[in-house]
C-alpha cells in the first residue's frame, strides 16, 4: 500500500454504492428511536438504541460485540483486530440524543424522520447519529468487499455524551486493556462547512455551577415589604454582573492565569479559514458579534475561554402582573475552557467569587454541577491529520483548513490521558445544521460523502503510519 493516493479497492467502492437504500434505510429506523439522555424517562430509549447499534455492528462484521453498562446509559463496545503490524484505531461516536424542546417549532415529529431533498430531517440526525453510523457502514463495505480492514479497529459507542459523558472516564481508566489503541477517531463533529473540508485539532473544556438566592422565607407582598429587604431577583442580577465587563471580559479573579496565549500559528491558521463576519451574524439573527476584545470571531468562538449564564429564573412568570418580592432566584452558569485550565479550579475561582460579591440581606449557594471537562489539543502534523487531510484533499478538491472546537467532547482528553491517544475528528455535519435546535438535519450528500472518506480514511491511515 502506497504513501500516497487512497484509491478504494473496486470491490469496497461497489459495495458502498449498491448498498445506498439500504444504508439510508438504516439511518432513519436509527434516527427514530428517541435515545433522549438526560431525560429518566427516555432511559429505556437510550438502551434501545445501544442494543440497535450492537446489532448493527454484528451484522457489518464486527467482533467481540457488547453492551456494557455504566451507573446511566450503557455503550457499545465491538473490536476488529486481524491486522497484525498495522496500526489499531479506536472508533468513538454517540447514539444519544438532546431534547427536542420547543417541540411546536419542529415541522414534524422530531423522531418521525423525513427527507426533504438533500436533508434527512430529525433530532439526532447530524449530531451524532448520521456521523456516527458511517464509519460502520464504511467497515462493512471493506470487510464485505475485501474480507479485511486494513488496520485494527475497535469501537466505542455511547449513550451519555450530550450529558457531558459523565461516567466514562472512570470506564476507560477500568478498561485500558479493552480500548488499547493508537488512535482514536472521533465521528463527533463536522466540517467548517458543506463545501470547506477541515481538520479540528483542539476543543474546549468544560465546568457548569447552579446559583441559587435565597430571600425572605416566602413571596411576599411587594408593596407592603418593598424597599424593606433585598430583592432575591436584584441580587441575583447584581452578582452575575460583577463577574463579566461591559466588553465581555471575564472579571472573576484568576480566571485567566492559565491560560495558555495564542500563537502566531493559530492565528494565521484561523485567518486561513473563510469567515464572514456579516454572513455569520446574519445566519444567526443578530444585529452585532459580540465578545472579548482584541480577538477575531473565531478566536473568540475557539481558542479563547468564556463564562456564559445559560438560564436564570426565579418569581413571578405567567401572564400579567403579580406584585410580589420573591422568595429565591436561581441562575445556571457554564464555561467553556481552553489550555491549560482546569475546569475544577475554575469551579472553584467562581464560588470564591460569588462569597467575596454576594450582596447583603441574602444566602447564597453554589452548587458545583457535574460534567466536568478539559480542554484538549492535538499537534497539527501528527501522523492521523496528515493522513485525514490528504482523503479530505482528494474529496473535496481543495486543500483542508483547522478550526478549533468551541464546544466540548469529554471524551477526547480522556483518551489523550487514560490511553496515551491523541483523537482525530472526522465528521461530516456543518454548522447550518441546527443541531441541538429545532429541525435538526443532516446532509444526505455528506453521508454518502462520508462513507467514502472513512472507508479511503482507514486504507490512509495505514500507509501514513507506516511511512512515519
Amino acid at each position: 500500500m502506497s504513501e500516497r493516493g487512497t484509491a478504494l479497492p473496486s470491490a469496497v467502492a461497489a459495495h458502498l454504492e449498491a448498498h445506498r437504500q439500504a444504508h439510508l434505510d438504516d439511518l432513519l429506523e436509527l434516527l427514530r428511536i428517541p435515545s433522549i439522555s438526560v431525560l429518566a424517562e427516555r432511559a429505556g430509549d437510550v438502551r434501545a438504541a445501544a442494543e440497535w447499534v450492537a446489532r448493527r455492528l454484528e451484522r457489518a462484521g464486527i467482533e467481540h460485540v457488547q453492551v456494557l453498562p455504566t451507573p446511566r446509559h450503557p455503550l457499545v463496545y465491538g473490536d476488529w483486530l486481524h491486522a497484525p503490524g498495522r496500526p489499531t484505531v479506536l472508533i468513538y461516536g454517540h447514539f444519544d440524543t438532546q431534547p427536542v424542546d420547543p417541540e411546536h417549532l419542529w415541522k414534524r415529529p422530531p423522531f418521525e424522520p423525513w427527507i426533504d431533498g438533500d436533508r434527512v430531517y430529525a433530532r439526532g440526525a447530524s449530531d451524532d447519529k448520521g456521523n456516527m453510523l458511517i464509519p460502520i457502514l464504511a467497515c462493512e463495505a471493506w470487510l464485505r468487499g475485501e474480507g479485511r480492514l486494513p488496520v485494527n479497529v475497535r469501537f466505542v459507542l455511547e449513550g451519555q455524551e450530550e450529558i457531558g459523558s459523565p461516567h466514562l472516564d472512570a470506564f476507560v481508566e477500568a478498561h485500558r486493556d479493552l480500548l488499547a489503541c493508537d488512535l482514536a477517531v472521533s465521528a463527533d463533529g463536522g466540517q467548517f462547512a458543506p463545501d470547506v473540508p477541515s481538520l479540528t485539532v483542539g476543543t474546549r473544556g468544560l465546568c457548569a455551577l447552579q446559583i441559587d438566592v435565597q430571600g425572605p422565607a416566602t413571596d411576599l407582598h411587594s408593596g407592603t415589604y418593598g424597599g424593606t429587604i433585598q430583592n432575591p431577583i436584584h441580587a441575583l442580577v447584581a452578582l452575575l454582573a460583577s463577574m463579566r465587563a461591559a466588553d465581555g471580559h471575564v472579571l472573576v479573579e484568576g480566571f485567566y492565569d492559565r491560560v495558555a496565549p495564542l500563537t502566531a500559528e493559530q492565528r494565521r491558521l484561523l485567518h486561513a479559514v473563510p469567515h464572514d463576519d456579516d454572513r455569520f451574524r446574519e445566519a444567526l439573527g443578530v444585529v452585532a458579534l459580540f465578545g472579548e476584545p482584541g480577538y477575531s470571531t473565531l478566536e473568540r468562538q475557539g481558542v479563547r475561554p468564556t463564562l456564559e449564564v445559560n438560564g436564570i429564573w426565579g418569581g413571578f412568570q405567567g401572564e400579567g402582573v403579580k406584585t410580589v418580592l420573591p422568595a429565591e432566584a436561581h441562575a445556571k452558569i457554564t464555561c467553556r475552557l481552553v489550555p491549560d485550565q482546569d475546569p475544577e479550579e475554575i469551579q472553584a475561582l467562581i464560588e470564591r467569587h460569588v462569597r467575596r460579591h454576594a450582596p447583603p440581606g441574602v444566602r447564597v449557594q453554589v452548587q458545583k454541577l457535574p460534567g466536568l471537562a478539559r480542554p484538549y489539543a492535538m499537534p497539527m502534523d501528527h501522523w492521523a491529520n496528515r493522513a485525514a487531510a490528504d482523503v479530505l484533499r482528494e474529496l473535496y478538491g481543495r486543500e483542508p483548513v483547522y478550526q478549533w472546537m468551541g464546544g466540548t467532547v469529554p471524551l477526547y482528553e480522556v483518551f489523550s490521558s487514560q490511553l496515551g491517544a491523541y483523537t482525530l475528528t472526522f465528521a461530516f455535519g456543518s454548522p447550518d445544521e441546527q443541531v441541538h435546535a429545532p429541525n435538526e438535519f443532516f446532509r444526505l450528500s455528506s453521508f454518502e460523502r462520508g462513507k467514502m472518506a472513512w472507508a479511503r480514511l482507514l486504507a490512509r491511515l495505514a500507509a501514513v503510519k507506516a511511512a512515519d
